[in-house]
């Protein structure tokens, strides 16, 4: 399990949230996270194919295409995909990365923590959130 004074950390300083994967499809597990997220008092930032505006918050096709860095991306794309993402992460200036539960990059990882950034792997926001009682 990642350090729990990191995990709080994230979700209760307010921040902007890349979340990679997300769409208006809300049947998916990024869509409802992205909406407890924004509860929580984070921007939410859309990265997906598609562009699409989701949650009233413009979306970008790529975190390249983002006009600031996030705080943090959070990863819901599955593991063969996952370390172009962290990497891309490390690349735009990312303070952090989250893959969600599942989610599986250890090499992206330690490029990653290497690269400064820090990293919560294979758990969720909202199931952490909510056991620490937020939102």
């Amino acid at each position: 399990m990642d350090d729990a004074a990191t995990i709080d950390r994230l979700l209760r300083e307010p921040g902007t949230w890349a979340v990679v994967g997300l769409s208006t499809n809300r049947a998916r597990a990024a869509y409802t996270v992205a909406a407890y997220l924004q509860q929580l008092g984070h921007t939410v930032v859309p990265v997906h194919p598609s562009g699409e505006t989701v949650h009233g918050a413009p979306g970008y096709r790529r975190l390249s295409d983002l006009p600031a860095p996030p705080d943090v991306v959070d990863v819901f794309v599955n593991s063969s995909r996952a370390a172009a993402v962290v990497d891309e992460a490390v690349a735009v200036g990312a303070r952090a990365v989250w893959l969600q539960l599942g989610v599986h990059a250890d090499d992206a990882v330690a490029r990653a923590r290497a690269a400064g950034l820090v990293v919560v792997q294979d758990t969720c926001p909202a199931i952490e959130g909510r056991a620490r009682g937020l939102g």
